[in-house]
């Protein structure tokens, strides 16, 4: 089955803003150029009808819930591209449920020896007997090939079941898999379990964790977070990949699954209103921000970093009474990113200077530390002047 994009509606979404997507159908996998793969690579694997397909829909093409209804089963590998100017890039091979990794026609190290996370779909509401035999078998011999693979299972389709059940369903499911594992002699392999459903926040929350282990850039950007944080008066702070509402770095403190999904709705939001009333082609730019006050004196500030990332925090009112800090100190924190963007493509060109490179993160936080700290020595008056120059 090939999918276009003309075929299935993309809600409110503005249409400019999906991924350059395109699907193998056919894909001869011993085929492929091994040179032409040079972005991680995350395998979405699973039985058949466990919702593999219908997730990759909704996170990475904006197609709502409801109409996954209407996919068919996937008959033949699809490769997702998803690629632009953010930290998001990788690519996505959706395998059908019927090919059979044991055979001994399959080529299990040009798969598996460049994939950077395997995600493997357990539908909750479904025997998952066979699911596990599957899963064994897949993962064992994938770390053969690369025991550096990120194991992310899935636990799908939970909208509709009971939290005990939902624990209750996660329990077995690592118990049995841990076994499973220890009797093959893997015990070292680490596994990942995530409670999912397309029809809520949690799918997105869930690619979050499986994306960001694939960033090595990573630990810098929490750190630019954690600098950015208190200089502010901030809570809370997620730096968002608009396209998919994935979250690519947060700060240290624990991520509320009800915060999470405000930031999702004011995205959402920003971009559907913008696509209305803005002359531009693109919905999000520079000129892109947002503020709502909730009715129990939380802020949520949106500010736009990139064509395709944006900011947004979540503070107590009191604490926005200084905007021009805020703002100064932002424009400090979106300096740092656009330096860590440029050591990321010159880590890319020359990989022997990754040490240096890592230096290079350790001045930038050090810069940005001093930056931000000269905030607090000024006056708010002083403060929106530097700011409107800046801006």
């Amino acid at each position: 089955m090939s999918y276009e994009d003309d075929d299935y509606p993309v809600d409110t979404f503005p249409k400019e803003y999906e991924y350059t997507a395109y699907d193998q159908d056919g894909l001869d996998v011993n085929a492929l150029p091994s040179n032409s793969e040079t972005k991680p690579r995350i395998l979405l694997m699973g039985l058949r009808r466990s919702g593999k397909s219908s997730i990759q829909k909704v996170v990475f093409h904006k197609m709502s819930p409801n109409e996954t209804l209407f996919l068919e089963s996937t008959s033949k590998i699809v490769k997702d591209d998803i690629n632009n100017s953010s930290f998001v890039q990788f690519q996505i091979w959706d395998f059908p449920g019927q090919i059979d990794f044991i055979e001994p026609t399959f080529d299990s190290d040009m798969i598996f020896g460049g994939c950077g996370a395997l995600v493997f779909v357990i539908d909750a509401k479904d025997d998952y007997n066979e699911a596990l035999t599957k899963f064994k078998n897949t993962v064992i011999k994938a770390y053969k090939v690369n025991p550096n693979i990120k194991f992310e299972v899935f636990i799908h389709k939970v909208d509709g079941i009971s939290d005990d059940s939902k624990m209750e369903s996660q329990r077995d499911i690592h118990q049995r898999t841990s076994d499973d594992l220890s009797e093959a002699g893997l015990n070292k392999i680490h596994l990942s379990f995530h409670l999912t459903s397309i029809y809520d926040h949690s799918i997105f929350e869930a690619f979050s964790k499986v994306v960001q282990k694939l960033i090595s850039q990573l630990p810098t950007l929490e750190n630019l977070l954690n600098i950015f944080i208190p200089n502010s008066g901030i809570e809370k702070a997620f730096l968002f990949d608009v396209v998919s509402k994935i979250y690519i770095a947060t700060d240290s403190s624990p991520v509320d699954m009800q915060a999470y999904e405000l930031c999702c709705d004011m995205i959402d939001m920003v971009i559907d209103l913008s696509s209305i009333y803005s002359s531009e082609e693109t919905a999000f730019d520079s000129g892109s921000s947002s503020l709502i006050k909730l009715n129990n004196n939380t802020i949520l500030y949106l500010r736009e970093v990139n064509k395709f990332l944006a900011l947004v925090c979540i503070l107590r009112e009191e604490n926005f009474n200084r905007q021009g800090v805020i703002d100064y100190n932002f424009i400090c924190f979106r300096d740092a990113i656009s330096q860590v963007f440029e050591l990321r493509m010159k880590s890319q060109k020359l990989a022997p200077l990754q040490e240096h490179n890592e230096q290079d993160d350790h001045d930038l936080e050090d810069n940005l530390v001093m930056a931000m700290g000269r905030t607090h020595l000024e006056d708010d008056n002083s403060m929106m002047s530097r700011t409107q120059k800046l801006t």
